[in-house]
């Protein structure tokens, strides 16, 4: 019997084997030698998945093999949680992926590898190259263990085709028993070799309390394989006459190319996924000094921060940081969802993982690693691999209990046809056994989810939360945030008020307003950068910087005066004099609280929707999905807005001029009324409404909080993402609903015809591998389907 850990050395695996003993994790039994490499801290920093929590927690990522159902998702998970120091685990057998967090003080990265195998499994930290490539050995070990089950299968079929046109009448009793001997010999190979992994799996969940989806596989198997085994050594006169040699062989060979096929069809939706991440250089040109001209190659590890790297063409950027000799066109799609190229110039930022598309260029790296874009969107694409929604988490458990049904539903049918025809019970029990087990529908939903997120993250949109999409499917209402969400970010100066006067001419005192600038590069609202761009005496140093969501920001000058930057009504406090807004087409105040009037200052903003808005919320209208605006803003200049996106009927005012907290509460007031609703915003003051509503959206550029409370990221602040992200989600919900039918309507076939004896052993392997692959291949169409968008609604 082979071991999942010791698999036996096939023709053209040298290198593999090879392979498998150098590389810790992969052979049967983790060497200290190994153990000490796989400890060692840069390994860790490496399959980190996320940044590290206040509490210590360091969320990682393991890389996993030999895993076929939901119940060695659970042997996982429980083995892992036995370790001390282990505080989550998540485990996706889809993607053969797990995800934990772990105290790094308590925990070594060799006890989890251990545990792992301790419990029949492979385990090794993560990391996108590596796990393709044991993938593929693991996919060329199960490509071996299928042909020699279809050869010896073939050679069987000989036999016993001869056994069946001749039958035992017209064969003399020694070639009979000369033919079921040479069956035999032809399926050792497929029980010693082909059957490895169902026994070894099979036998790995039994001695941790478990039973996997292998167990009714392999006890079928053995049972066909015992009695034909006992009937060739003479045992004919209680066991029957009949052997089951062809029906095994069969069976087996039907279930490797099923597991196979499927295995197949999973890794691609796997390999959507980590193209994503597995776009920086291994190696790169480097700088000696500060002269441009010398160049050393270093690997990707040895770069520092503010060193000058050379990007050949077609190779990806290894950091943020900014252009500093030649031009180009970057791909930024990854990290934007945008095809077209953008074109990149000296004093130009340009991001991690994005392409070099035109001619060399020179690039000073002012970010690199855990901090850059492109690895936040890495850690994304990682949680949304390793994920489980508690929905399926509940499946997964609801399978193991389904094959304690199994295995007692063999029993009654075996014991029933002991009193009809006790020579039919083992072609009855084995049959059942298989038919039954409910691969099918262990993937019916991580396979459209995970499909779903591939898809999703090549339109630019990140999933934050898998069950986000069961949500997402439901939603009718969908509430957009104005400033910054459906305006574009790059918000301009029109006009400026001052003592009076109004105008773009307006001859304002520059140390006023430098300190308007300054004040405001202290904030990311859309607001405030536009007018960071106005200060003139370099970076300020400003104390006691608070932002008040809603209201603006306050902070002490240099020289100790407190400045308020925002709303009038906040901004203007202090004023005496100016008790309410002098000028009502300001949106943003400067003022000190404790100056005169002709310290104040008012901004005219010009803010224009962004290019994809009007089409966003068209698609969503035609998806019969409401949109309306949430917003800070005045009802004049909301509707001015709206006004700009063509017809009012595709986005309606829930809310003008309201608070955080009143938003808070028009938005539960929707909720409270039975409705799914969404929200999409970018800014601090969204982030009570995002965490609050029953699926959410902020885009990439927003705050950082914002976008921690989102199930979703839209990447570049494409808002089409949004309509996408519905249709997608309702097609992988239905998929879901599709591939849960079909595996219930297959159930409820079939267990009927094999209780009944008319259902052979090798059709009820092919159905089941059938089955499997039909869920997998059904949520595959999701990554292959175009986006369509509906007929508009009148």
């Amino acid at each position: 019997m082979s071991s999942p850990l010791s698999t036996p050395n096939v023709p053209g695996s040298g290198a593999a084997d090879s392979r498998e003993q150098a590389d810790p994790g992969l052979n049967a039994a983790l060497t200290d030698a190994q153990a000490a490499g796989v400890d060692d801290p840069a390994v860790l920093q490496q399959c980190q998945v996320g940044p590290k929590a206040p509490d210590g927690g360091l969320p990682i990522g393991l890389g996993l093999s030999g895993m076929y159902c939901a119940a060695c998702a659970l042997t996982i998970e429980s083995a892992l949680q036995r370790v001390p120091g282990v505080r989550d685990v998540q485990v996706q057998g889809a993607t053969q992926r797990a995800r934990l967090v772990i105290d790094p003080a308590r925990v070594r990265l060799s006890q989890l590898v251990r545990a792992v195998q301790g419990v029949g499994y492979r385990a090794w930290p993560d990391a996108g190259a590596r796990q393709l490539g044991v993938r593929l050995q693991d996919q060329r070990k199960l490509l071996w263990r299928l042909l020699v089950a279809w050869f010896c299968m073939m050679q069987v079929m000989m036999v016993s085709t001869a056994q069946y046109v001749g039958g035992a009448q017209d064969i003399s009793p020694d070639i009979w028993q000369l033919m079921n001997w040479s069956a035999w010999v032809l399926s050792l190979p497929v029980m010693l070799f082909s059957c490895g992994p169902f026994f070894s799996g099979a036998w790995a969940a039994i001695k941790h309390g478990r039973i996997s989806m292998d167990a009714p596989v392999a006890l079928g198997i053995a049972a066909m394989f015992g009695v034909s085994t006992g009937v060739t050594f003479g045992h004919a006169a209680w066991l029957g006459p009949d052997v089951y040699f062809d029906s095994l062989t069969m069976f087996v060979s039907f279930l490797l190319t099923g597991r196979w096929l499927e295995s197949r069809a999973r890794e691609k939706v796997t390999q959507s996924l980590e193209s994503l991440s597995a776009r920086l250089p291994e190696a790169v040109e480097r700088a000696v000094g500060q002269d441009l001209d010398a160049a050393e190659r270093v690997p990707l590890s040895a770069l520092r921060l503010g060193d000058h790297v050379r990007v050949a063409v077609g190779q990806a950027f290894p950091g943020d940081g900014q252009v500093v000799r030649g031009e180009t066109e970057v791909d930024e799609s990854m990290l934007t969802g945008e095809s077209r190229p953008v074109p990149r110039t000296p004093g130009q930022v340009v991001v991690a993982g994005s392409l070099n598309l035109s001619a060399p260029v020179w690039c000073r790296i002012e970010r690199l690693g855990p901090d850059t874009r492109y690895q936040q969107i890495v850690n994304l694409v990682h949680q949304a691999m390793t994920e489980k929604p508690g929905w399926m988490r509940m499946a997964d458990r609801f399978a193991g209990y389904f094959l304690w049904g199994v295995l007692l539903l063999a029993l009654l049918g075996g014991l029933a046809w002991w009193w009809i025809d006790p020579s039919r019970i083992v072609w009855v029990v084995v049959s059942v056994l298989v038919v039954t087990c409910p691969c099918a529908f262990s993937l019916a939903a991580p396979s459209a989810l995970l499909s779903a997120a591939g898809a999703l993250a090549r339109r630019g949109v990140l999933v934050r939360h898998l069950d986000a999409i069961d949500t997402l499917a439901s939603v009718r209402t969908v509430l957009f945030d104005k400033t910054g969400t459906l305006s574009d970010a790059r918000l301009r100066v029109q006009a400026v008020w001052w003592q009076g006067r109004v105008g773009t001419g307006v001859e304002v005192p520059a140390a006023l307003l430098s300190t308007a600038g300054a004040l405001a590069a202290q904030s990311q609202h859309p607001a405030a950068q536009a007018l960071a761009s106005l200060q003139r005496d370099g970076a300020q140093s400003w104390h006691e910087v608070k932002e008040l969501a809603g209201q603006g920001l306050e902070a002490q000058a240099p020289d100790g005066r407190i400045w308020r930057l925002g709303a009038a009504d906040w901004a203007l406090a202090g004023q005496a004099d100016l008790a309410t807004s002098p000028w009502a087409d300001a949106r943003v105040w400067l003022a000190p609280l404790d100056g005169g009037s002709d310290e104040v200052l008012g901004f005219a903003l010009d803010e224009q929707p962004r290019a994809e808005a009007a089409a966003a919320l068209a698609e969503l209208r035609a998806q019969g999905v409401d949109a309306a605006v949430l917003s800070g803003d005045q009802p004049e200049r909301v509707q001015q807005f709206i006004s700009q996106l063509g017809s009012p009927r595709v986005l309606s005012v829930l809310g003008a001029a309201v608070s955080p907290e009143r938003k808070l509460e028009l938005l539960r007031s929707r909720q409270e009324g039975g409705q799914v609703v969404a929200m999409v915003g970018d800014g601090i003051n969204d982030a009570p409404v995002l965490a609050s509503a029953s699926v959410s959206f902020a885009l990439d550029q927003g705050a950082a909080l914002a976008q921690s409370q989102a199930d979703f990221i839209v990447l570049g602040g494409r808002l089409t993402g949004v309509s996408q992200a519905v249709d997608i989600s309702r097609r992988a919900m239905r998929i879901v609903r599709q591939n849960l039918v079909w595996s219930a309507s297959y159930n409820a076939v079939c267990i009927p015809l094999a209780l009944s004896g008319w259902l052979p052993p090798w059709l009820a392997g092919l159905g089941m591998a059938l089955s499997s692959l039909a869920v997998v291949l059904n949520a595959l169409r999701l990554g292959a389907e175009k986006h369509k968008v509906p007929a508009s609604r009148a």
